[in-house]
């Protein structure tokens, strides 16, 4: 018993001091752990309608694109996978919901029995990438370390009321459906859950096809992925301030309008793309095609739900959708990409530079310097991950690189829409896509923090030399 004991002090001890030295480096470790598990559950027989194995390939990429609230597959998910399997994936993108950073700082909670500087510090970088770093963070910080508490209970009720609702309000619609009565008790939250999650799976072989004119059903699908999109820090602002626009915080400000932006522009973007392919949405009334341009907006965003067949979009409509993708939704969200606030800085950036102003403001605020280096460090890092996995699965499979690239924006995206690509890549082109997904998932600043572990401080200035740009 007394080596069972040490042995446990010995651990939690080790996972002190793994959160003191670098909180984003020990939020991966927990992201890949939680990896590992769910890929052991989902190759157990149990877990496959067949009741075989399935294949490691196929059960670690399930498990990535779950955990990291994905929704890209190899293995059909409506039929591959038994009840069991199901419900592991259901569970799996709760938790993966929750975020790496603050799904780090529970655990981090339950170690230490209260949420002490650590766990908030760690929890705090979840809504702002400046708390990745080390260094003094300013007071334009998404989330103070203060609030973190009532922001992580904010994440918990929010997920268990907002899926619960959704749930309640899509079960008589599965009904409508045709859907059995005690069928639609368990497709009803697991719809809700890949939608507020910003998943994509759907729990039948036939996927959205019964609902593709549902406007009902499609219109709460959007309205979960709105939620989960807009980020935890932005519902509990409006939790507390609600209309009261003034009090809203800039990064709620920034994320809501640059959201609707993005939603309606892509709407009115792929309408007047697609409305003459008979292959998409040329077939459709015109309702009906108005309405799916902007479905397939809002699910581009990293909703990942989808009522055509991507691989048939005009080859301008797959460039529209990956720009989208690769901007995905909010800052602490269940969506993934750059995130919008990163773009809102950046523009407001080149739109204060070109009028020839020293510093970037908005809403009577001003943006600080070093947002600005973190918001291109993202873009740098997102596009270099992106060109790297393009390239590499391209070389491997010799699929069309336009797919690929569609694909892996995607996957970096945590979307879930595919032209095709995923289901038709071999083993290790589907460890590249994986790694893509974590990647995105976890987040290009906190995975360069994890890997520069330590940090300098330079007691010295260089001298100042200018060199020629664009």
């Amino acid at each position: 018993m007394a080596p069972l004991i040490a042995a446990l002090g010995a651990i939690r001890g080790w996972l002190r001091r793994m959160t003191t030295a670098s909180p984003s480096r020990f939020a991966v470790l927990v992201f890949l752990t939680l990896i590992a598990a769910f890929t052991v559950l989902l190759s157990l027989p149990i877990a496959a309608a067949d009741h075989h194995r399935t294949d490691f390939a196929d059960a670690l990429f399930t498990a990535v694109s779950t955990i990291c609230v994905t929704g890209l597959s190899t293995v059909d998910m409506g039929s591959h996978w038994s009840p069991f399997g199901h419900v592991v994936i259901y569970l799996g993108v709760n938790v993966g919901a929750l975020g790496v950073l603050t799904l780090a700082s529970i655990l981090g909670l339950v170690i230490s029995k209260r949420l002490g500087l650590r766990a908030r510090l760690i929890a705090a970088s979840d809504s702002n990438p400046m708390r990745a770093h080390a260094g003094p963070v300013n007071e334009s910080q998404t989330v103070h370390l203060g609030e973190v508490g009532a922001l992580l209970a904010t994440v918990a009720l929010s997920t268990l009321i907002i899926e619960a609702a959704l749930a309640v309000l899509m079960y008589p619609a599965l009904l409508a459906g045709g859907v059995a009565p005690l069928t639609a008790l368990w497709e009803a939250p697991y719809y809700a859950a890949m939608a507020f999650t910003n998943t994509g799976f759907t729990p039948n072989t036939e996927g959205l096809a019964p609902f593709t004119h549902d406007y009902y059903f499609l219109g709460l699908l959007m309205l979960g992925v709105f939620l989960g999109s807009i980020g935890f820090p932005v519902i509990r602002n409006l939790m507390i301030f609600k209309w009261r626009v003034r009090r809203w915080s800039l990064h709620t400000k920034l994320t809501l309008i640059t959201t609707t932006t993005l939603f309606l522009a892509g709407g009115l973007v792929f309408l007047l793309l697609e409305a003459a392919n008979a292959k998409t949405l040329g077939s459709e009334g015109a309702f009906d095609t108005f309405f799916q341009s902007f479905f397939l907006s809002a699910m581009t965003r990293s909703g990942g739900f989808s009522t055509v067949d991507i691989g048939q979009l005009h080859g301008s409509s797959l460039v529209v959708g990956s720009m989208l993708m690769f901007v995905g939704g909010g800052s602490a969200s269940t969506a993934g990409g750059i995130k919008v606030t990163t773009l809102a800085v950046l523009a407001l950036a080149v739109a204060s530079e070109a009028r020839g102003r020293s510093s970037v403001h908005a809403f009577g605020r001003r943006i600080p310097s070093d947002v600005q280096r973190v918001a291109l460090s993202v873009v740098a890092w997102g596009s270099t991950i992106v060109a790297v996995s393009t390239v590499t699965i391209a070389q491997l499979t010799q699929l069309p690189v336009e797919d690929v690239l569609f694909d892996v924006i995607s996957a970096f995206g945590t979307v879930g829409l595919s032209t095709g690509v995923t289901a038709e890549l071999d083993d290790p082109a589907k460890y590249v896509m994986a790694a893509t997904m974590v990647m995105g998932r976890v987040g290009t600043v906190t995975l360069a923090a994890a890997v520069a572990a330590t940090s300098r401080k330079r007691l010295f200035e260089l001298p100042v030399e200018r060199p020629i740009v664009g």
